[in-house]
């Protein structure tokens, strides 16, 4: 076979995990992205290329690019090129032998399992055999990185997961619509009680004491509700603001399990 050429959906963090590992096992991987993302975990997501026109995750780099043949030609070095393309109608021209849908939406934005030989999606609002091949759990838990080759994946609880004790307690959410000003960046010590951004004219402050594990970039417009920071309350991990998560390290070895089994084993 030759070398197998992969479409990540997205490029937030658990797609930067996917992306990351396929990029290691020898693959092309080429991410597909919207015009504004709102990846919080900006300093292990690829998607941060649209704003910076380069990403760089643990010594891979993403880098921003204008057109599908661009992208062919950066995906063949040491890098992981970035596409604005939020529909995919640049896949039938970049003929993928793997499309993953690593958009985490909770719900199908477009992807249909017509898309490449293999289409592997993440998480709720996917079925498969029928939205995709195969659907990967990403709910933690004993089930994390199962491979679904019939059915879904677990609901969403609409609880972040547990994180020193703390759950719903870390996520920040937009108080409003407007414009965000950061106060505090990724990497800094917070305080319970203290003004991490500010939007329009509200403050917006940490729910818990600990470090910015993420949060959106300066100057982003924002609507009320939409995800805008994460605090972990370690304090003593400010490391882990920087590298990949145990949780997206693990789908995404299991999206390297799902093509493995495809093309060069026994798939369920």
């Amino acid at each position: 076979m030759e070398r197998c050429r992969v479409i990540v959906r997205g490029g937030g963090d658990i797609a930067t995990g996917v992306a990351y590992k396929l990029k290691r096992c020898g693959m092309e991987v080429i991410i597909l992205e919207c015009e504004k993302p709102v990846a919080i975990r900006r300093k292990v997501a690829f998607s941060e290329a649209v704003y910076e026109k380069e990403s760089l995750v643990e010594g891979i780099k993403g880098v921003l690019v204008s057109s599908s043949k661009e992208a062919i030609e950066e995906s063949k070095d040491n890098k992981i090129p970035v596409l604005i393309d939020p529909d995919g109608r640049s896949i039938k021209e970049l003929k993928p032998h793997v499309v993953v849908d690593a958009i985490i939406a909770k719900k199908n934005l477009g992807t249909n399992i017509n898309m490449a030989s293999l289409v592997i999606a993440l998480g709720p609002g996917f079925t498969a055999g029928k939205d995709c091949h195969v659907v990967v759990e990403t709910m933690r838990g004993h089930d994390l990185g199962r491979l679904i080759y019939g059915g879904e994946a677990l609901a969403n609880t609409g609880n972040p997961g547990s994180i020193g004790g703390y759950s719903v307690e870390r996520v920040i959410h937009s108080p409003a619509d407007g414009v965000l000003k950061a106060v505090k960046n990724i990497g800094e010590i917070v305080s319970k009680g203290e003004t991490i951004a500010v939007v329009g004219e509200t403050h917006v402050k940490s729910q818990i004491s600990g470090v910015i594990r993420g949060i959106l970039p300066d100057g982003i417009i924002v609507k009320k509700g939409l995800k805008m920071a994460d605090v972990d309350p370690r304090d003593y991990q400010v490391k882990n603001c920087y590298s990949i998560s145990d949780k997206a390290r693990c789908i995404g070895g299991a999206v390297v399990e799902g093509i493995m089994a495809k093309f060069f084993g026994t798939e369920k």
